[in-house]
C-alpha cells in the first residue's frame, strides 16, 4: 500500500524535477532515502529513567522502537562514564518515513510556536536537511499532560541529491514551508 505523500512524488513531484532539472535517466531523480531522529537525553547521567520515557515519546512519534545511543567516552565534569546511555535515536525508511514527513510538514510544524517557517540554509552541502525542534509535544501523539520534561530533537532528511538546490526542489515538492 502505498502512502499519500509516495504517490504525490510518484505522480506529480518526480516528473516536475525531471523536467525541471533535464534529468535523462529515472534514477538521477532525487529522492527522499531515509529520516533519522535524534533525542539527546543528558539529564539520564542522573536519572536513568529518563531514557524509559524519551523512548516511550520517540517510539509513539514514530510508530517504531528507537534505539538507545551510549556515550563514546568518560567525561568526570558531567559525571559521564564510556558506555552510559545518552540519547535515543530512530531511522525512518519508506512507508513510515513518507508518513512521518507528511505528519511533520502538515501537522507538527505549525503547531511550533513562532513558526515563521524553516531555514532554507540548513543543508549540508550534500543534499540534506538538518532541524532542530525544542519541543516534542507539537506532535499530536505526546500528551501535553503526560510530559515530564521539555526535551528537543534533531530530525536529518537524508535524499540521494547531488546538490544543496536540487534536495531543496525537491523538498519544496513536499510542501516545506521554507522561509524567504
Amino acid at each position: 500500500m502505498t502512502v499519500r505523500l509516495q504517490k504525490q512524488y510518484n505522480e506529480e513531484i518526480s516528473p516536475m524535477l525531471k523536467e525541471k532539472f533535464k534529468y535523462k535517466n529515472v534514477f538521477q531523480i532525487p529522492k527522499l532515502q531515509k529520516v533519522v531522529i535524534n533525542m539527546g537525553v543528558g539529564e539520564a547521567v542522573k536519572d536513568s529513567k529518563k531514557i524509559e520515557i524519551a523512548i516511550k515519546e520517540l517510539a509513539a512519534i514514530t510508530g517504531q522502537r528507537p534505539v538507545v545511543t551510549k556515550s563514546k567516552k568518560a567525561n568526570a565534569s558531567f559525571k559521564l562514564r564510556e558506555g552510559m546511555p545518552i540519547g535515543v535515536k530512530v531511522t525512518l525508511r519508506k512507508n513510515k518515513m513518507y508518513e512521518f514527513v507528511d505528519r511533520f510538514v502538515n501537522i507538527a510544524l505549525p503547531r511550533v510556536r513562532d513558526f515563521r517557517g524553516v531555514n532554507p540554509k540548513s543543508f549540508d552541502g550534500n543534499g540534506n536537511y538538518a532541524i532542530g525542534l525544542k519541543e516534542q509535544y507539537v506532535f499530536p501523539e505526546i500528551e501535553y499532560d503526560n510530559v515530564d520534561s521539555i526535551r528537543g530533537m534533531d530530525i536529518i532528511f537524508v535524499t540521494s541529491a547531488k546538490s544543496d538546490y536540487e534536495a531543496k526542489e525537491l523538498l519544496n515538492g513536499f510542501n516545506f514551508p521554507f522561509n524567504l
